[in-house]
């Protein structure tokens, strides 16, 4: 891993950025965004290859119909030959597939992986949670986590986290890093079908979701477990503990989390805590007392909406987060980080302002 070459794109000399499972939805969602970039836009950036698995030969447009721009392209297969030559290469592939593709390309080329490959930092955490061989870590795509922005910039290497790993860390880690908190927290968080993926499984189908709500891999058996775990630890000296329980809700996309830990503190100096850590930070919003967040407030947008406050009967800290998973859980955080590879303002086609109804 090394920095990337000082990149002065031109419409005569642009950006060239492929995508790696492009027919799935977190590849769609980062061609969403890129067709929205400014770069995109003025001719600095153009998209190259787009690629997939047992969809290769398809065209987009069988499964992306609203990328209008780019429908016709016919998806390639996914080999390193195809993607090479390009500036940057999103890979949106299964768990345990990136890795094998990223050590042949070059090291000028700027990989952002969408899968968890190079998220862990310990083998035993990958190999208890993944199975199989440890490939590395790469630099973390998360700016707002103390420490993180300074190593994205000019990265060539590049982990997105996982959206679940997301919305906890954001809603946690100001109080655990001012000691606020005892970081024993409990992660409730409900997300959207899309999560999963887009494989055809019998438990997603339409009649299976629709109307219902349902647990799943609870009693610490979900792999975001150790990714939050993992975060939080590097804000605190004491031991961390997560108790994370995933509900599946029907709904498209979007997670809303409840995050709790125990606290000694009051309402105010908890507000205090965070809007201080978020002042500056363009896509984590600390809403007005009172205001809760929602998903349908941040659909299709790169922000995060928390709602901070204090149980003060039990004696414990709550805060709400609600994210697109699709957006600021995966592709929006993706582009994030390629913008400060690439020294782009880190805001560049990005937007906080959601869709609605």
């Amino acid at each position: 891993m090394g920095n990337s070459p000082e990149f002065t794109a031109t419409a005569q000399s642009p950006i060239r950025v492929a995508v790696a499972g492009a027919s799935g939805y977190a590849g769609g969602e980062i061609l969403r965004l890129l067709l929205g970039h400014p770069a995109y836009q003025d001719g600095r950036l153009v998209v190259g290859a787009l690629t997939a698995g047992g969809n290769a030969g398809a065209r987009l447009r069988e499964f992306h119909p609203h990328l209008l721009p780019l429908a016709d392209r016919v998806l390639d297969a996914t080999d390193s030959e195809t993607l090479s030559g390009h500036d940057v290469v999103f890979l949106g592939l299964p768990h345990g597939h990136s890795a094998v593709i990223a050590e042949q390309l070059p090291d000028t080329t700027v990989v952002i992986d969408c899968g968890a490959d190079f998220r862990l930092s310990e083998s035993a955490d990958w190999e208890r949670w993944y199975g199989g061989e440890h490939a590395g870590t790469w630099p973390y795509g998360m700016p707002e986590l103390p420490g993180k922005r300074e190593h994205l910039i000019g990265a060539t290497r590049i982990a997105v986290p996982g959206c679940y790993p997301t919305s906890a860390t954001l809603a946690l880690a100001p109080a655990v890093a001012a000691g606020i908190v005892e970081p024993t927290v409990h992660v409730v968080a409900v997300s959207g079908t899309s999560g999963a993926g887009r494989s055809l499984r019998a438990d997603l189908l339409g009649s299976e979701v629709m109307g219902s709500v349902r647990a799943y891999a609870v009693g610490g058996a979900h792999r975001h477990t150790p990714e939050i775990k993992q975060n939080l630890a590097t804000l605190t000296d004491a031991a961390v503990s997560v108790s994370f329980t995933p509900v599946l809700a029907p709904m498209p996309r979007g997670i809303l989390a409840t995050c709790t830990a125990p606290t000694t503190a009051t309402a105010d100096e908890a507000r205090a805590v965070y809007e201080k850590a978020y002042a500056d930070e363009p896509f984590v919003q600390v809403l007005p007392e009172g205001t809760l967040p929602s998903t349908g407030a941040v659909l299709g947008s790169n922000a995060v909406q928390l709602a901070v406050t204090v149980d003060p009967d039990a004696g414990v800290l709550v805060v709400v987060a609600a994210l697109d998973n699709l957006t600021k859980g995966t592709a929006g955080a993706a582009v994030q980080s390629m913008n400060l590879a690439l020294g782009l303002p880190e805001t560049a086609g990005l937007s906080t302002v959601g869709v609605a109804p």
